[in-house]
């Protein structure tokens, strides 16, 4: 029996994101529907979909940030932005930050059939190796994501849950910022003050495990947020 296609679907607008939810499930595909962008990274871990659909303008973060994340999590995935925006520089914006197609509301349920069925014959349904993407490089450092450790030459640094968060958005936005606020709303849910001194602990951390490579730095840009420079 062939496995369904699971589908993450992002839109905080009820009515329409119970329409798409629906008729998805109907004709076949898991749908997971997130309606909250900062709940959306911990539904992605669970749900582990074979493609995304988000709506850019969400509650906590938006569909851009989200798509940044998302991609450091897993390179090849295929996400589709659906928006009311119109403007080519916000096609732009959202091709930049990883997406893979942009449907323009109001669309047809047949169109959007039609794309997630092409994106993913571009990409292919199912990943050719299970452990692609589960390993990366800082620098001189190797980060594992299985075994939630980050390794330099003479040291092994073992990583919560929420460091690997932390690490993991911020190499997805590596050489550019990474917004403060996305951080705290992905991996916290809000950006209280509580939440917002957490970080700056986690950030204090990251620096000292990375103190070995000079060419490893994390930068903090006051009032936006920091710069994560790395070859």
């Amino acid at each position: 029996m062939k496995q369904k296609t699971k589908v993450l679907y992002v839109e905080d607008e009820p009515s329409l994101g119970r329409i798409v939810h629906d008729t998805l499930e109907k004709l076949g595909y898991e749908v997971f529907w997130e309606i909250n962008g900062a709940n959306v990274i911990s539904s992605f871990k669970n749900f582990k979909p074979d493609i995304c659909v988000l709506d850019i303008m969400l509650p906590g973060i938006n569909g851009f940030s989200l798509c940044r994340t998302i991609r450091g999590f897993i390179p090849d995935m295929p996400v589709i932005f659906l928006t009311a925006k119109t403007d080519t520089q916000d096609i732009i914006k959202g091709f930049d930050s990883g997406g893979t197609d942009y449907i323009r509301k109001p669309f047809s349920i047949e169109e959007l059939i039609v794309r997630i069925e092409n994106q993913l014959r571009l990409h292919g349904e199912k990943k050719e190796n299970e452990d692609e993407g589960k390993i990366f490089k800082i620098g001189s450092f190797q980060c594992d994501t299985i075994r939630y450790e980050l390794k330099s030459q003479s040291e092994i640094f073992n990583l919560s849950n929420r460091d690997m968060q932390v690490l993991q958005i911020l190499n997805a936005n590596r050489n550019t910022v990474t917004g403060r606020k996305d951080i705290l709303m992905t991996v916290w849910g809000d950006d209280s003050y509580f939440n917002s001194r957490n970080l700056d602990v986690y950030i204090r951390k990251f620096r000292r495990y990375f103190a070995s490579d000079a060419s490893v730095k994390i930068i903090t840009l006051k009032s936006k947020g920091y710069l994560f420079i790395a070859p």
